[in-house]
């Protein structure tokens, strides 16, 4: 049977000043990363659990109505996309100038 967890039996004195714990470095990055997982996780519950909430909508009127947006505007929201339309079709069917590669 293969033993995968060994205890060290090397009881020599390591030299101190030139060489550091390395393992004490392990136990420190390890415990950053298990910190790190769960602040991640806990804030991204609290982003998940605002977003999840229901939301609610204030009347503007008695009737029960919202604001609406203005006609004009809307028109002049569609008027803008029709002009990038055409534009983008002149530019799709005009003709491709020709490079000269040998200049």
């Amino acid at each position: 049977m293969i033993n995968f967890f060994k205890k060290e039996r090397n009881f020599k004195k390591e030299r101190e000043g030139m060489y550091f714990n390395i393992n004490f470095f392990w136990k420190i990055a390890i415990c950053l990363m298990f910190l790190v997982t769960l602040v991640a996780l806990f804030f991204g519950y609290r982003i998940f659990i605002e977003t999840n909430k229901e939301i609610v909508l204030e009347r503007s009127n008695i009737n029960g109505q919202f604001e609406t947006i203005k006609k004009d505007r809307i028109e002049e929201v569609l008027k803008y996309f029709s002009a990038r339309k055409q534009k983008s079709n002149e530019i799709l069917n005009s003709p491709v100038p020709v490079s000269d590669p040998s200049l």
